[in-house]
């Protein structure tokens, strides 16, 4: 099958919220607001290069950045070598922040690029070209990347082969983000997770999850309150934290039904059903903070329900 092949694609892949709490890498959530986005241009030559890193901290080498990561594997999977491909990362999404930046970054420059070549692959193959990426800078994990790239709230049942099912999303479900002024590399954040769990332990996160996918399923907020509750990574990343314990508790005491740590965190997470209790979960949270002498900032988001795939190429938010 011939693919036209274009001078210029672009793509948007929102941030996230990934595990959902207890659903370590299993569970992951497109949110309303910013994104990463990925501008890829046909230039003279062959393989990918990059105009910079879209961050002063990230490297400019595609070969070390997850967009160019996940261009390169594109490129590959589809069978084009003699083509050159020059990315522009826009990054809008914190760096080490727990909101999915890395994987908006890669899914961004996946789409970007296999629009650029007339969409030679599907969906899953450039979730795997994606998984490249994250799978060298930060863990072999498809939450956030199956988010990103497809929106709404989603279920990454197995990586080999990836089968990913998407969740429907309460529409009054409102989450806050809290993004204090701290950095949390996501490999080393996997590093503290326990190698081994009690089988107590183990059926509790089971039995979380599950009742987690029933609400999701049925619209039960309070249930997905209820069964929000990890017991395995937020206890072994919360010293890495300071500050998180004491502002989930205000956050608590402010009317979240549940909160956690957003992904590898820093960032934290906070779920309710009305905006008046979401504004004051932020305003709980950021004077925790504050009394600790850590800059926060709060926003109030949605569930995104499109990702990289289904938002226009000139969209600045998801």
């Amino acid at each position: 099958m011939q693919h036209t092949l274009l001078t210029r694609a672009a793509a948007l892949a929102p941030g996230g919220v990934g595990n959902i709490g207890p659903g370590l890498d299993v569970l992951g959530m497109a949110v309303t607001g910013p994104g990463d986005r990925v501008i890829a241009e046909r230039v003279d030559g062959s393989g990918v290069t990059m105009t910079g890193g879209g961050h002063p901290d990230l490297p400019h080498d595609a070969a070390r950045n997850a967009a160019g990561i996940a261009a390169i594997a594109v490129l590959d999977r589809a069978g084009v070598r003699d083509t050159g491909v020059r990315l522009t990362l826009e990054k809008r999404l914190p760096l080490s922040g727990g909101q999915g930046g890395s994987a908006a970054s890669a899914v961004a420059g996946a789409v970007a690029v296999n629009r650029l070549l007339g969409s030679p692959l599907d969906a899953i193959a450039m979730f795997e070209c994606a998984l490249v990426a994250e799978s060298k800078l930060s863990g072999r994990h498809g939450d956030n990347l199956a988010s990103a790239l497809f929106g709404g709230i989603i279920l990454v049942r197995s990586l080999d082969p990836p089968d990913i099912i998407s969740l429907p999303a309460p529409t009054e479900l409102r989450v806050v983000l809290a993004h204090p002024a701290q950095r949390v590399n996501t490999a080393d954040a996997r590093k503290v997770l326990p190698s081994y769990l009690e089988r107590g332990a183990a059926i509790a996160q089971m039995a979380n999850v599950a009742a987690m996918v029933a609400a999701f399923a049925s619209g039960d907020i309070a249930l997905l309150g209820r069964a929000l509750q990890d017991d395995i990574a937020e206890p072994a990343r919360a010293h890495l934290l300071p500050g998180f314990i004491e502002a989930k508790a205000a956050a608590l005491r402010a009317g979240a039904l549940a909160g956690s740590i957003s992904g590898a965190g820093p960032t934290s997470f906070f779920i309710t059903e009305s905006d008046a209790v979401a504004n004051a979960i932020a305003d709980a949270v950021r004077g925790e903070y504050a009394g600790r002498g850590i800059a926060c900032d709060t926003r109030i988001a949605r569930v995104a329900p499109r990702g990289a795939l289904t938002l226009p190429e000139d969209a600045t938010d998801a």
